[in-house]
């Protein structure tokens, strides 16, 4: 189920949750449960990122890749609406394929920057993929420890947002406007890492 609770999702879930209702109702009533949800969810941002991007079909990947992105939310929905709130068993899936979407979608745009002999940008995409899996790390580590490690510029949420829109656009012919997100993502995501490692060092401090 979805556990990224940065401010973007918080204003968006309710709004979200309203529309995917009826789709989590007919889910339901279909005897599929959460976590099939969330592996449908991943398994289909894997396929559409690794196709699309690559053969350059930025558009049409970005707007599949957000259409099963939504599943991060419908698997909550579907959740609920089966009597069932949540589970450890859950949570550990949700938050571990959502680092197998991720790592796919910048993948995706990596080698779509390869084919295109653009060495530095596929060294930019490469660095948020990095640079996202240490946000996520850095939260789930202080988290293990007993610390709390909610704070940064750039959550799960706003690097897919920033990630998606550019790539979107980019595949609509707006120039330069994938690189410039893929830049300002890069920077976000590592003063994130910074601001979460500093963040956890000052809670070990005042121990």
């Amino acid at each position: 189920m979805a556990y990224d609770q940065s401010a973007m999702l918080k204003l968006l879930r309710p709004a979200m949750t309203r529309i995917l209702t009826p789709l989590g109702r007919a889910l339901v009533r279909r005897g599929i449960g959460p976590n099939a949800v969330t592996a449908i969810g991943t398994a289909g941002t894997v396929v559409c990122a690794l196709v699309f991007f690559p053969l350059g079909q930025l558009w049409w990947g970005s707007v599949a890749i957000t259409v099963f992105v939504l599943f991060d939310l419908l698997d909550g929905v579907v959740a609920r609406m089966g009597g069932n709130g949540g589970s450890t068993w859950g949570a550990f899936l949700d938050s571990t394929l959502d680092r197998v979407a991720d790592a796919a979608i910048f993948s995706g745009l990596i080698i779509h920057f390869l084919i295109g002999r653009d060495l530095l940008m596929a060294a930019v995409a490469l660095f948020c993929l990095v640079a996202g899996a240490l946000v996520s790390y850095v939260k789930a580590r202080a988290e293990g420890l007993g610390l709390t490690c909610d704070v940064g510029l750039a959550e799960r949420p706003e690097r897919l947002v920033v990630g998606l829109v550019a790539a979107g656009f980019s595949g609509l012919g707006v120039p330069y406007i994938l690189p410039l997100g893929l830049w300002l993502l890069a920077a976000a995501s590592a003063i994130t890492v910074v601001q979460r490692v500093v963040h956890v060092h000052r809670q070990i401090g005042a121990r």
